[in-house]
């Protein structure tokens, strides 16, 4: 029996030395396959971090050439671009939306969802801008051909007007009566109240002016009033008297005459004589006089006489 109950321990011993070695053996291979995963999921996160970076890498530089586009055309648009400042701000606040995604919460699929909706919306800012530029360039031109009109019927009416006041000035000068046939000079009247003509200052009686006024179609026939200035030497005029009755407005300022005549004419070369009528106390200078006819605001004639 004793020996029996040794023989069966002794027949034990071996079989719980098998188990012992296999179950280390599975605990190693379970090991080794433990190790093997781990390695392998390790390589695979490696793997999808460097995956990760090229996405973001290649999505950053899809959003910063997309960006870059956008400034340009800014750019190039200048003030027009202000005009679609509201989509400019969406575009901006968008990419701002995407940069953040990238850097937190890591959705390459959302991101580009966005990234393709952004495409969109600058694309359009685009189209828009094109067709706002093309609509101000078609306005400019417009702009410009009506400028254009404006300037070339503006010189039209320079010219016009130029015209008009070229033949008012032509029919003005036209309309100016004109004085020839002068005989200007000294007289002494006698007792017999005869005219003699003289040079003497002593023997002055009066000035006698005589003159032709001319034809003249284009003015208005009537009463025409004629001033006569006569001019000493020394420049001084001979005047009747500084009465404001003995003056005349010529442009717009107050004359002295030495003489006046209200003339009827009727368009036809009218004979005209004056006299400016010395008085006794009144000293002559002898030298050159000079003679000016006025009519209105024009001086129509002039001429000389000498006194010795």
């Amino acid at each position: 029996m004793e020996n029996q109950t040794k023989s069966t321990n002794q027949g034990t011993k071996p079989a719980a030395n098998k188990g012992l070695i296999t179950a280390l053996v599975v605990f190693v291979i379970v090991i080794i396959g433990l190790a093997i995963w781990l390695f392998s999921v390790q390589s695979n996160i490696k793997n999808l971090k460097a995956e990760k970076e090229a996405q973001r890498t290649e999505l950053m530089s899809e959003l910063d050439s997309l960006m870059k586009v956008h400034e340009q055309v800014k750019a190039q648009y200048g003030e027009l671009s202000d005009s679609l400042s509201m989509k400019d701000s969406i575009i901006e606040t968008k990419a701002k939306e995407i940069k953040k995604l990238m850097y937190t919460r890591w959705e390459y699929f959302k991101i580009k969802k966005k990234l393709a909706s952004l495409q969109r919306v600058s694309q359009g800012y685009i189209r828009q801008m094109d067709s706002l530029y093309r609509e101000n360039k078609s306005l400019s031109m417009e702009n410009q051909k009506v400028k254009e009109e404006i300037r070339a019927e503006v010189q039209k009416n320079k010219q016009l007007i130029k015209k008009q006041h070229q033949l008012s000035d032509q029919v003005h000068q036209a309309s100016i009566l004109s004085t020839y046939n002068y005989h200007v000079g000294a007289v002494h009247v006698t007792g017999s109240g005869r005219e003699r003509k003289t040079d003497k200052i002593r023997r002055v009686s009066k000035i006698k002016i005589c003159f032709t006024l001319g034809e003249n179609r284009i003015t208005s026939s009537g009463i025409k009033n004629i001033y006569v200035r006569i001019a000493q030497p020394d420049k001084k005029i001979l005047m009747v008297s500084n009465d404001e009755r003995y003056s005349f407005m010529y442009n717009g300022k107050r004359l002295q005459f030495s003489t006046m005549k209200a003339v009827k004419y009727d368009n036809q070369p009218v004979d005209v004589c004056m006299y400016f009528n010395r008085r006794k106390t009144q000293e002559l200078k002898p030298g050159l006089y000079h003679v000016d006819f006025f009519e209105g605001n024009e001086n129509i004639g002039h001429a000389t006489f000498t006194l010795k």
